[in-house]
C-alpha cells in the first residue's frame, strides 16, 4: 500500500483534485473581490478625485437606471484578459505604496498621463469594454440626434473605436489635454 500503488496514486491525485479546487476557489474569490466598485474607491486616491467626478456622468446616473461600474470600463470581461490586466495592476499597487498620487496635488500632477495610459489601453483592445453596453450593431441611428447618428456612422466607416471620439465621458479630461493633438477620428498623433 506505498504511495506509488494504485491506491496510493489515487490518494495522490484526490488530494492534488482537493487542493487545485479549493485554490482555484480562493484565486477565483479574490479575483472577483477586486472587481467591485467598493474595493476601487477603497483608496482615498480614487475616491476623492476620479469617483467624486464619475458621480455626475451619465455612466452613473441616467434615464434608463442602467450604471457602469468601474470594473465595467477598466476591466476586462474575458478571463485572459483580465488576468492580464490583473497582473499590469500590480504596478498600480506598487505606485500605491510609494504614495506617487497620494495627494490631490500628485494626482493632478499625473493626471494627464494616466488617462493618456487608459486611452492607449483601450485604443489597443478597440474600446472592448465600451463594447460590453455599446454596441454599433444594436444602436438604432433613427432614435440618436443626426449630430450622433452621423459621427457612429463615420466611426463605422473608418474602423473607429469608442475611445478616440469619447475621451472625457465618464471623467473629467484632466488639464493639459488638448484636442488639437487628435487627429480628426481622436487617435493620438505622435510627438
Amino acid at each position: 500500500m506505498g504511495l506509488f500503488s494504485k491506491e496510493g496514486t489515487f490518494k495522490v491525485l484526490f488530494f492534488g483534485f482537493v487542493l487545485g479546487v479549493i485554490f482555484w476557489g480562493g484565486f477565483n474569490t479574490a479575483m472577483e473581490a477586486t472587481n467591485t466598485e467598493s474595493f476601487c474607491i477603497s483608496c482615498h486616491e480614487m475616491e476623492e478625485n476620479v469617483y467624486q467626478e464619475y458621480t455626475e456622468t451619465i455612466h452613473y446616473s441616467n434615464r434608463t437606471g442602467v450604471r457602469a461600474t468601474c470594473p465595467d470600463c477598466h476591466v476586462p470581461k474575458e478571463w485572459v484578459h483580465k488576468i492580464i490586466r490583473k497582473i499590469k495592476a500590480s504596478n498600480e499597487l506598487y505606485h500605491k505604496m510609494l504614495g506617487t498620487i497620494d495627494t490631490p496635488e500628485k494626482f493632478d500632477a499625473k493626471r494627464l498621463q494616466l488617462a493618456t495610459n487608459e486611452w492607449k489601453r483601450m485604443l489597443g483592445s478597440d474600446s472592448r469594454e465600451c463594447r460590453n453596453c455599446h454596441d454599433f450593431d444594436s444602436m438604432d441611428f433613427d432614435k440618436q440626434e443626426s449630430r450622433s447618428a452621423d459621427r457612429h456612422e463615420e466611426a463605422i466607416e473608418n474602423e473607429w473605436t469608442c475611445i478616440q471620439c469619447h475621451k472625457g465621458i465618464a471623467h473629467t479630461l484632466p488639464e493639459g489635454y488638448d484636442p488639437a493633438d487628435d487627429t480628426p477620428g481622436g487617435e493620438e498623433t505622435e510627438d
